[in-house]
């Protein structure tokens, strides 16, 4: 991998957001206004939000960032710009980490913007220090982005990208202690939970939010990081010179 053709990507991939306005509203609007209507949902209801806005602030940027990269990256591939890139001494890995640090640019603006809105305009309480609830934000938000870099090389059209949403993201939501505590899960269902990264970015907020400290905050960060790692480096591995 060659620093100054990843940065030199990078900085194309913000070119072209620059110029897309759409998918920068919906990057930096869209997981804001979920987030403010589920408030608004619960409003006369009291200490519902507090409960659920903290795993709410990990699913959204999760989502967003996943569909927003998945369906970008492949764009690249179906328009021919991979298999001209790859003509040129620009490699795999300078292309998917070049998307990686566009994309976790956005995805950190994007994380600061929905907890600002989280905490100062919905009131979401939370007894821990701010910038670690911002820090999670932004790991899930760049988790969302690695995952989406990977479904993207398995897919041939903008439709089976969202095809991965079933596959991939729905059963994370369900099993990631949203709806339920994972312990108190049927031990089958709790076991795939523990494999999946999004239980993990479940936790970090809730201990954020509850004002836990140590491992019960750092572990659950660093196995998302893991993954997210994880992801980055698999998604080289899988991504096609050709589209067809």
């Amino acid at each position: 991998m060659n620093p100054v053709r990843t940065l030199a990507t990078a900085g194309r991939v913000l070119r072209q957001l620059s110029h897309d306005p759409r998918s920068i509203a919906l990057m930096l609007v869209a997981p804001s206004l979920l987030v403010g209507l589920f408030a608004w949902l619960f409003s006369e209801r009291e200490g519902v939000f507090d409960t659920f806005g903290g795993p709410i602030l990990a699913l959204f940027p999760f989502i967003v960032m996943f569909l927003i990269t998945s369906v970008t990256t492949l764009r690249e591939r179906r328009s021919g710009t991979l298999e001209r890139l790859m003509t040129t001494p620009l490699g795999k890995a300078d292309f998917i980490v070049g998307y990686a640090l566009a994309f976790g640019l956005m995805a950190t603006l994007q994380a600061v913007v929905t907890v600002w809105f989280a905490v100062v305009v919905c009131g979401l309480q939370v007894a821990g220090p701010l910038w670690q609830l911002g820090l999670v934000a932004v790991i899930d938000a760049i988790l969302g982005t690695a995952m989406g870099l990977l479904a993207s090389a398995f897919a041939r059209t903008e439709f089976q990208a969202v095809q991965f949403m079933p596959l991939l993201v729905f059963p994370q939501i369900i099993l990631g202690g949203l709806f339920m505590p994972r312990d108190e899960m049927p031990d089958v269902l709790y076991a795939v939970s523990t494999v999946l990264p999004l239980s993990y970015a479940v936790d970090a907020i809730n201990a954020v939010t509850a004002g836990d400290a140590g491992s019960d905050l750092w572990r659950p960060m660093v196995i998302v990081v893991a993954f997210a790692l994880g992801f980055l480096v698999l998604a080289p591995l899988t991504l096609r010179r050709r589209t067809r």
